[in-house]
């Protein structure tokens, strides 16, 4: 766990805070206001973020389409 992956993490949720649940909800700002204040979260904190981060964001990959009018 690195404070890179962190802020990576905080910053893709932040789209998704309106769809958490309450208990959720409590969670995130607790760690939020623990990274805003540059503290590493502890093993069991980025855990719940990480879960947080796999359960919300979605990361759709791009289909590549091929120019119908090129042949």
């Amino acid at each position: 766990m690195s404070y890179r992956d962190q802020k990576k993490y905080f910053e893709q949720l932040k789209r998704y805070e309106r769809k958490f649940s309450s208990e959720e909800k409590k969670d995130y700002t607790m760690m939020l206001k623990r990274h805003k204040d540059d503290e590493d979260l502890d093993s069991v904190s980025f855990a719940k973020l990480k879960k947080l981060y796999e359960k919300y964001y979605v990361n759709r990959v791009r289909k590549e389409f091929i120019d119908p009018f090129k042949n």
